[in-house]
């Protein structure tokens, strides 16, 4: 099946729409009254935070160099770094310590020595998907590049290749239970795979109606890859053929890391419907969002004409 272009469109502004429209909601009192001062911009255009800057730096590194450089792409997360973005205190740690000139590899252990395991690699890991399109090998391999850089713990791994896997399904309109299966044989971690297994009564389609707190409870509404991913995921499934305005609502009502998770969730759920069934709003630099997209796709196509060649 060909990935159309609005497809590779719905997935990155799926993924910045439900960073924006959830970033309002994230944290306590303190978090969301600086939100409310700072989240729109001089235009009043809705801002995202660090989960689609560093989104926007992985596409932008793979579309410069045409693969995963793990050096580059520390580079522009150092580069890219402003604290009005909210990022994580640990990958503000990290990323300023690259900023003074310390390789990536020193900088993330130094702040974690067994690697972080947040659910940062895991937002950007829609982008992984859209640029290895036609190479699901390649795919997971750069996934796991991708997710070193900054979350090196083998759960902060794990997550991001979830997220990478079950957007590869969706962009490639995979059923919810073909989705779940190719989930299943990416998934081997004891921790991860005992949320998977919640999955096994989830129907095709997607009607597996949990309330927001029993989906908190049971898949988590965290910062770690181990209590959101598997939320996202359920989003992105359970509201596949239901509209984005329903499944932002589910997660707001599921509170936590709500910005992170309705990202995650958002690119999944653009993947599988495109830009085309996305809500308008006004949203930061969209057209700059859209035009990444589209060179996702025409890189994406240049290496199917490539693989075809061969």
């Amino acid at each position: 099946m060909t990935r159309s272009p609005d497809h590779f469109s719905g997935c990155l502004l799926g993924l910045a729409s439900g960073d924006a429209l959830g970033a309002p909601y994230e944290g306590g009192f303190m978090e969301r009254a600086l939100w409310r001062a700072i989240g729109r911009t001089r235009d009043g255009e809705a801002r995202w935070t660090d989960d689609t800057r560093m989104s926007l730096d992985l596409a932008e590194s793979l579309l410069a160099r045409g693969e995963l450089d793990q050096a580059d792409l520390a580079r522009r997360f150092a580069d890219g770094y402003a604290w009005s973005r909210g990022y994580g205190q640990g990958t503000a740690r990290i990323l300023k310590r690259i900023q003074r000139g310390q390789d990536w590899q020193s900088a993330s252990t130094s702040v974690f020595s067994q690697g972080s395991y947040g659910n940062g690699a895991a937002m950007r890991a829609p982008v992984v998907a859209l640029f290895y399109v036609h190479d699901l090998a390649a795919m997971l391999r750069a996934t796991v590049d991708s997710a070193r850089v900054t979350h090196s713990h083998p759960l902060g791994i794990g997550g991001a290749v979830l997220i990478a896997v079950a957007t590869y399904a969706l962009l490639h309109q995979r059923t919810t239970a073909d989705t779940l299966a190719l989930l299943s044989d990416h998934c081997s971690d004891p921790r991860l795979v005992s949320k998977l297994a919640f999955f096994e009564c989830f129907s095709d389609s997607g009607t597996l109606a949990h309330a927001p707190r029993s989906i908190a409870v049971r898949l988590g509404n965290g910062m770690t890859a181990e209590t959101s991913c598997f939320t996202a995921i359920y989003l992105a499934l359970r509201f596949r053929h239901a509209p984005f305005d329903d499944m932002m609502a589910f997660a707001i009502a599921c509170g936590g890391d709500v910005d992170t998770i309705a990202a995650m969730a958002g690119a999944m759920w653009g993947a599988a419907n495109g830009a085309s069934k996305l809500p308008v709003f006004l949203l930061e630099q969209r057209a700059y969002i859209q035009q990444i997209a589209q060179l996702l796709c025409e890189a994406g196509k240049a290496a199917q004409r490539g693989i075809q060649a061969s």
